[in-house]
């Protein structure tokens, strides 16, 4: 071949470059490889390239390099594409006196951490052109730790970071030492970063959200930024693009700390996914960290209506599925306050639903014992919603009827909730008895703590003995009362026999206590008779 053989040089298709194959390939390894078997002595020779980095554009700039026996101007805005264009070339070629372009842009790199903000964000918006290739060879991961140094530092530095209220500006602030402005400053430093890395590729905001994290960087403000990704992307966003934003935002969001993350904003986000179509993980992942915040929900977060086509008017299953991600592995690893708040929501939710004529028994009941009876310290919510559930759903058979009372706890009504229960058409004859027994029980309960309750310690023992005695005494005639009143069928007559020998227990216990009262006002008495007198009062207890 002669020593200035013509190249011809096809790059994607775009442009057909001519130059001397000589001098380009004593910079570029991979021209002079290809050539260097060849024994063509054709003056002309071609190669096509399908996959250069950077296209037309970035091959010129590797051929004036070339031309320009090694010299070229390297900065943030095409380091880049240089550097892709250099590996793929292979152009760390030795040549005398003149250092490799693939030295000359690592070296380049190296001052990376000197670079402004403004110049790392150029060079990361031409660097997401050139992926996956620029990912490859490492030069991603350089521009992206740096900018992810930058954003930590100036989140650490901002006062009072704080993940403990999530829907909250993101900062804990005195009102008395820290003016509204002040608060403004503080957020802005926090956040300032937001609306430069909104409009990058998605593949690289995932890369940078990853980095923080392993930066232990505030997830409250990783959240933030990711909510508001969200926002500033659907604007110009076709329908299949906002499904792609939502599955990666729910992505990202499912691996920061999830007390970080705010609750109304992924309710938000839940109630723009619901009529779209949405792969099943990221339903699953979104609802199931909605769940686990449910502690933080009002009943209008719940009351989302059912899918189109269904008959029922709030989507239950929904709700079902947020109790059972809130519950999690245990709810013996839910704080109790949690439990017990989420228990009076669902009691809310309970009597919201219970009028809907096509709601079914099963899932009524099952939203009921979504939750463990110890959630509930008193079940007087659940029998008002059973109540108002049954009254509405009258043409229920008493089967249907009994299987939705399998959702009350009967010793944790209170006496007003039994007494109610016992006269009300709307439940079963099996619901009544079993209202009663539980009136038994705990009577009896009563009955044998004040058995053991000593009369001879203090006086005021007498007294509490007298009040429990009125109150045994009124309940158990209520009891008596109901039993001579109901039908009650043959198999229930000793529990009849049994609530009326309780009855007579209870009078015998309150002439004790009024007996107990007499003598006590007599000690007294004499106590006073004996003060005034001026002797010593004796002793009541040694």
């Amino acid at each position: 071949m002669g020593s200035h053989c013509i190249l011809e040089v096809d790059v994607n298709g775009e442009e057909i470059f001519v130059v001397d194959k000589r001098i380009i390939s004593s910079y570029s390894g991979k021209i002079s490889k290809l050539f260097s078997k060849s024994k063509d002595v054709t003056p002309r020779l071609k190669v096509i390239f399908h996959d250069f980095p950077g296209g037309a554009a970035n091959f010129e700039l590797i051929t004036r390099f070339c031309y320009n026996k090694g010299e070229t101007n390297i900065n943030p805005y095409n380091i880049c594409n240089l550097t892709c264009a250099a590996h793929f070339m292979e152009m760390n070629k030795f040549v005398a006196g003149v250092e490799n372009l693939c030295e000359q842009t690592e070296k380049s790199l190296d001052e990376i951490k000197y670079w402004t903000w403004s110049e790392l964000l150029l060079a990361l918006k031409h660097c997401q052109d050139l992926l996956p290739g620029a990912n490859s060879i490492g030069i991603l991961d350089k521009f992206l730790d740096s900018l992810v140094g930058k954003v930590a530092s100036s989140v650490e530095t901002s006062p009072c970071p704080s993940t403990s209220s999530p829907d909250s500006s993101g900062f804990r602030l005195s009102c008395e030492t820290r003016s509204s402005e002040g608060l403004k400053n503080s957020f802005f430093r926090a956040t300032w970063w937001f609306e430069d890395l909104v409009g990058l590729d998605i593949r690289i905001i995932e890369m940078v959200v990853r980095l923080m994290v392993s930066r232990n960087v505030d997830n409250g403000i990783i959240s933030k930024f990711l909510f508001y990704c969200q926002k500033s992307r659907f604007s110009s966003a076709s329908l299949d693009e906002k499904v792609q934003i939502i599955e990666k935002v729910v992505e990202m969001l499912y691996s920061l700390d999830i007390s970080c993350v705010s609750y109304k904003s992924l309710l938000e986000l839940l109630r723009v996914g619901l009529n779209m179509n949405l792969s099943c993980c990221c339903r699953e992942r979104l609802e199931s960290m909605i769940g686990s915040l449910l502690d933080q929900a009002t009943l209008d977060n719940l009351l989302i209506p059912s899918p189109t086509r269904k008959s029922y008017l709030y989507d239950t299953n929904l709700v079902l599925r947020f109790l059972k991600s809130f519950s999690g592995k245990g709810v013996r690893f839910v704080p109790l306050s949690q439990l017990k708040k989420v228990a009076d929501l669902i009691d809310l939710y309970l009597s919201e639903i219970a009028p809907d004529p096509n709601l079914k028994p099963s899932k009524f009941l099952a939203i009921i014992r979504a939750l463990p009876d110890s959630a509930r310290d008193s079940f007087d919510g659940v029998y008002g919603a059973v109540n108002l559930y049954l009254e509405v759903h009258s043409g229920l058979s008493e089967e249907q009827k009994m299987k939705v009372c399998c959702g009350l706890n009967y010793d944790k009504l209170s006496s007003e909730s039994i007494n109610e229960l016992t006269q009300n058409a709307n439940f079963p004859s099996k619901s009544v008895t079993q209202a009663l027994i539980s009136r038994q029980r705990k009577l009896k309960n009563l009955l044998q703590d004040t058995d053991r309750s000593s009369f001879s310690d203090y006086p005021s023992r007498f007294f509490q003995a007298g009040r429990n005695g009125r109150k045994i005494d009124q309940g158990s005639q209520q009891i008596v009362l109901y039993a001579k009143k109901l039908n009650i069928p043959d198999e229930n007559e000793k529990l009849k026999e049994h609530l009326q020998g309780m009855q007579w227990r209870v009078v015998e216990l309150e002439k004790v206590c009024q007996k107990m009262q007499i003598q006590m006002g007599k000690m007294m008495k004499s106590r006073l008779s004996s003060y005034s007198n001026g002797k010593s009062v004796p002793k009541l207890c040694s």
